[in-house]
């Protein structure tokens, strides 16, 4: 990092029409003093949580081996690059309350970040995300995004035991009664990041995309004059930011002029754009931006809902997911399920490299995130909410001993790595849901377990 006498205001913006376009963080906006404080020094944690629908195949989930010597398994295997900044997690579990029958799926997506079962349901209930978001989202203009590849419906009920929708189709609860839903389309989020959304009418949100075509072509006199105080470095930084965005930008206008294209329904999967893989990628990379620019600390991702019907035909599975998860041992299901397991983790490791290769500050994106990631149940043919498949991903700020498999005693709560996370977030809380206490073994110089 380049230390200069006179700083760039860490919230400035670029300004165009109807838009505001943040920045990265630039050698720039550290001064010369400053730069050598602690303060200066510490970086920036960021929170996100990746929720994958209908349950893991756990015997190609789960590691052999614990501690730093275990092997990837084949669904962890694209996670090979970043097995230094990888924590498997075993023996977490998302017990029902007592006397509690149905709503199997509602309670894996909902119990995944609150901690509370839908069938005794706390009106005080509040998501850990959202734990995060109300302080660190004091210093950010957002203080949360949610986001997700199928789109929300939260009238009616959707699973056994007449459970509201709500249930299946968030993991992000702000109250008890406020589930908070999964935006799925990429324009609505990019526009919330960056655009002007006064109105969300679709005829004057449309008028307005044509009356200007990017928003990076808006503001371009800022660029050009904030270029002219920027240091060869911060230069290609700012660049390589601002490409970004603008690659963003084509790749939503290129989707939303294939969806006004006639396309066989037959192959048309669920969600906008047409393509998983594009949806996805572009759902990642606008959280990446939120990352980048500070827009918000804390993001909450659903690959799919619970009961999730969506086939796989680009990877060879036409069979729809939510029945295929019902697979009573067959090992043909289970090698389908597999395949479908191992490509959410493939698309989330091309998230995880463009964070990796995302300067912020001395480090990376990827060395100053949390990321949880994995379901709310572990074999989906019996619902299983014992031994989930958990991974968090990310350096944490220097805060997690990654590298390891850690298996943790029975009955051992979700809500222990709340309770963990929460706290090297700087969120103080002493219990969430059925916590019992933080997880041991996160960090460096912590408590160890046996055997790691």
């Amino acid at each position: 990092m380049i230390i200069t006498k006179k700083a760039i205001p860490r919230r400035t913006v670029l300004r165009g029409l109807g838009a505001t376009v943040a920045l990265p963080l630039l050698d720039g906006m550290v001064p010369a003093l400053s730069a050598l404080s602690k303060t200066a020094a510490k970086p920036v944690v960021r929170f996100g949580a990746v929720y994958v629908p209908n349950g893991m195949v756990m015997e190609n989930w789960t590691p052999a081996a614990e501690g730093n010597k275990f092997a990837l398994t084949p669904i962890l295997q694209p996670l090979a690059p970043f097995r230094d900044q990888l924590l498997v997690l075993s023996g977490l579990n998302s017990t029902p309350p007592p006397g509690i029958n149905g709503g199997t799926h509602s309670r894996a997506s909902t119990k995944f970040l609150t901690a509370e079962h839908p069938g005794a349901w706390n009106p005080r209930a509040i998501s850990m995300d959202q734990l995060a978001a109300q302080e660190l989202g004091k210093q950010t203009p957002l203080a949360s995004l949610e986001l997700g590849l199928e789109g929300a419906n939260f009238a009616g009920s959707c699973d056994s035991g007449g459970f509201s929708c709500a249930f299946s189709y968030t993991i992000s609860w702000a109250s008890g009664a406020t589930p908070l839903p999964m935006e799925h389309n990429p324009r609505a989020v990019f526009e919330r990041l960056f655009g002007d959304t006064d109105s969300t009418d679709p005829a004057a949100r449309r008028a307005r995309r044509q009356e200007q075509r990017s928003i990076l072509d808006s503001v371009r006199d800022d660029v050009a004059r904030l270029s002219r105080e920027l240091g060869p470095s911060d230069q290609l930084k700012i660049g390589a930011y601002l490409d970004a965005v603008r690659d963003v930008e084509r790749r939503i206008e290129i989707s939303e002029s294939q969806r006004d294209e006639e396309l066989p329904f037959v192959d048309r999967p669920l969600g906008v754009p047409g393509s998983f893989a594009e949806h996805a990628g572009l759902m990642y990379d606008l959280q990446l931006l939120a990352y980048q620019t500070d827009r918000t600390r804390v993001t909450t991702f659903m690959s799919g809902h619970e009961l999730s019907g969506r086939t796989y035909r680009e990877i060879g599975v036409p069979d729809a997911h939510h029945p295929l998860s019902h697979h009573r041992n067959v090992p043909e299901a289970l090698a389908k399920l597999t395949k479908i397991n191992t490509y959410h983790v493939t698309l989330f490791a091309s998230f995880l490299e463009k964070l990796k290769a995302t300067p912020d500050g001395d480090g990376s994106l990827l060395d100053h995130v949390m990321i949880m990631y994995g379901a709310g149940m572990s074999n989906s043919n019996l619902h299983s909410p014992y031994n989930l498949p958990i991974v968090v991903m990310g350096g944490g700020g220097g805060q997690l001993q990654s590298g390891r498999h850690l298996v943790y005693p029975e009955q051992t709560p979700l809500a222990n790595l709340h309770v963990s996370l929460l706290d090297k977030l700087g969120v103080d809380v002493d219990r969430i849901g059925d916590s019992t206490g933080a997880l041991p073994g996160l960090s460096a110089g912590a408590e160890r377990l046996s055997g790691v």
